[in-house]
């Protein structure tokens, strides 16, 4: 352990350990999560964490079985939503990390994202996987985004 003298127990430092974050769950008031032990997404001073998001409606049904286009637009509908709850919108993504069962029709998630994020495009991150929660999902997007002020 380094002596209290070092730059590391500076005031500026110890301000930094004090300070308690605001976390806060959102819930997007969707029926079908209510049973599942984790938030849809964390909202922590000035950034909203947002739980990997699939292609159910807000009742729990799948929409665009086999249709990457179409998962890929619920996805971001239910994004928004959560981000509208935290007061931003998806101009305000910053990060985002893509979970799909098939990476050679990523080029169709995106089409649907150029067209819902804007300029300059977030942090991304693409990963290949072998299934989802439900065998009609194709796509799992989890996302970081700031707060306005």
């Amino acid at each position: 352990r380094p002596p209290r003298s070092t730059p590391l127990y500076s005031s500026a430092a110890s301000d930094v350990y004090k300070r308690q974050t605001n976390k806060i769950g959102i819930d997007p008031n969707w029926t079908w999560d209510d049973d599942f032990i984790f938030s849809q997404a964390i909202k922590a001073d000035n950034t909203v964490y947002i739980s990997g998001q699939v292609a159910l409606d807000e009742n729990g049904n799948v929409v665009g079985q086999d249709d990457m286009k179409a998962q890929t637009q619920q996805v971001f509908k239910n994004i928004e939503t959560i981000l509208e709850k935290c007061k931003s919108s998806l101009a305000d993504i910053v990060k985002i990390t893509i979970f799909t069962t098939d990476m050679s029709r990523l080029a169709e998630t995106h089409e649907v994202r150029a067209k819902l994020l804007s300029e300059p495009a977030p942090a991304s991150t693409a990963v290949e996987v072998k299934a989802l929660m439900l065998p009609q999902l194709l796509i799992e997007i989890e996302a970081v985004a700031l707060i306005k002020d």
